[in-house]
């Protein structure tokens, strides 16, 4: 049966409606539980210390299962697996909003990540089989500003259902929007028939052990509980990765995406995507501290100051993904990251005494050029992918992203763990770099849309 290129409208409108709602929510769960840490960890009677797991193991658990998710997408179809990650994050929402007790909770919010790493591994998988691939450029572009609004929004969203709520609020308003996105996903989701392939157990366990040591070092790191124990459980990270990926090039289907990391083109999108992630959660880690405490500046205006960012990135990445169907994406791409690096090191070189005008036009220099750069470097990653891996593209797509916010945030723990006059500036500098290293591969890569005709696919009645 031929490819169909894409959804009819309006079930093209309908669907990608439900994956942005349903991302949106994943990715604001972990913000939102930031900002209202300290509630829980009262109420609970649960020191600082522990009450840091409800936020570690929701995203340990994204991490620790995104590629066996998408080998399940792979092997089940991607409709299927992607509704289940809905039904169980909504379920886990209840469960946490519920939960009496601080190890309840945190087993809640693992199974919240089991679902949200359903949603976040397929996400875009689905947005290639929804969007035809004249338009894939832009459908990635609004992926990338749905998160971006996501992550930028936690605070806000957090702040105003704690002005009229108590915190397991933050949960149950997950489960009326879960539900919607159920029923209209059922409807209009394209169904993508599976392999129907086993499962490697072997595999899944060796990609759980290699991302979760990996991140729980890098927290290691950033909490400061020792620089030792952190390179040690990175290196035995690294260890375990160098065996899964050994393992991985005797197979024909592997789950961690071998045949796709073997493409250059493929593999400097994702280093790239990661390195542009670092520096962005970087920059955002440190901004608000720079602002209040080296600028002196309230709460609020702070708070104020930082939205130029976000708003930015959103804007950028709604025009790059209409670029990026018409121009090169790796040239784009470099274009965003040189823009981005250069908005980056003029907010490291910030004058004592700027001004609010110096602050917003450096903000959203930063977070206009990071707009550019996702849609066409998300296009390149996703298009180079044979449409029968789409899962697996789409599982490192998250991977790469996760992984450079956890080692942006790690690095600037580094940073201020030396104490030094300059810190914040410091890590703002590093950052621009992270930027920079991703220029030149960008720029070079060579693009051209795989596509597969062996997987059909048809749409829901």
């Amino acid at each position: 049966m031929q490819v169909q290129d894409g959804l009819p409208n309006p079930q093209r409108l309908l669907a990608f409606v439900t994956v942005s709602i349903v991302l949106f929510l994943a990715v604001l769960d972990e913000a939102v539980v930031n900002v209202a840490l300290p509630l829980m960890a009262r109420d609970l009677n649960a020191s600082p210390a522990d009450a840091l797991w409800i936020i570690n193991a929701y995203r340990l658990a994204i991490v620790m299962v995104l590629l066996p998710v998408a080998a399940l997408g792979d092997s089940l179809g991607y409709r299927r697996v992607y509704l289940g990650g809905i039904a169980l994050f909504t379920a886990a929402s209840l469960m946490s909003a519920l939960a009496p007790t601080l190890e309840i909770l945190v087993a809640a919010r693992v199974l919240q990540g089991l679902g949200a790493a359903g949603i976040m591994g397929i996400n875009i998988a689905l947005v290639r089989f929804i969007f035809p691939q004249a338009m894939l450029g832009r459908a990635v572009g609004n992926v990338a500003v749905v998160v971006a609004v996501s992550s930028a929004a936690g605070p806000s969203v957090a702040g105003v259902i704690l002005s009229i709520a108590t915190w397991p609020a933050l949960f149950l308003v997950n489960i009326p929007i879960g539900v919607m996105a159920l029923v209209v996903g059922y409807r209009t989701l394209p169904v993508t028939p599976g392999s129907g392939r086993p499962i490697d157990v072997k595999s899944a366990v060796f990609a759980a052990l290699t991302f979760g040591l990996l991140i729980i070092g890098v927290n290691v790191l950033a909490e400061g509980y020792g620089l030792i124990w952190g390179l040690l459980l990175i290196g035995l990270a690294v260890v375990m990765g160098a065996i899964f990926a050994r393992s991985q090039l005797k197979m024909s289907f592997p789950m961690l995406p071998v045949d796709l990391l073997q493409m250059p083109v493929f593999a400097l999108s994702a280093t790239t995507s990661m390195l542009a992630f670092a520096a962005y959660a970087l920059a955002l880690a440190s901004l608000p501290f720079y602002l209040h405490d080296v600028l002196l500046n309230s709460p609020a205006e702070t708070g104020l100051l930082m939205t130029p960012l976000p708003i930015a990135t959103a804007l950028a990445a709604m025009i790059s993904g209409r670029l990026a169907d018409r121009l090169a994406p790796g040239k784009l791409a470099a274009t965003g990251l040189v823009i981005f690096s250069i908005g980056l090191a003029c907010l490291a070189f910030l004058p004592a005494d700027a001004t609010n005008l110096d602050i917003v036009w450096r903000m959203a220099l930063a977070g206009f050029g990071f707009g550019i750069f996702q849609a066409p470097n998300n296009k390149v990653m996703i298009g180079s992918a044979p449409r029968q891996r789409s899962g697996g593209a789409s599982a490192i797509q998250s991977t790469a992203r996760l992984l450079g916010q956890s080692i942006g945030v790690a690095v600037l723990a580094i940073v201020l763990g030396t104490q030094i006059d300059g810190a914040f500036s410091i890590g703002l500098g590093i950052a621009a770099c992270l930027a920079a290293a991703g220029i030149i591969p960008s720029a070079l890569r060579r693009f051209e849309h795989v596509e597969a005709s062996a997987l059909p696919v048809v749409a829901d009645a």
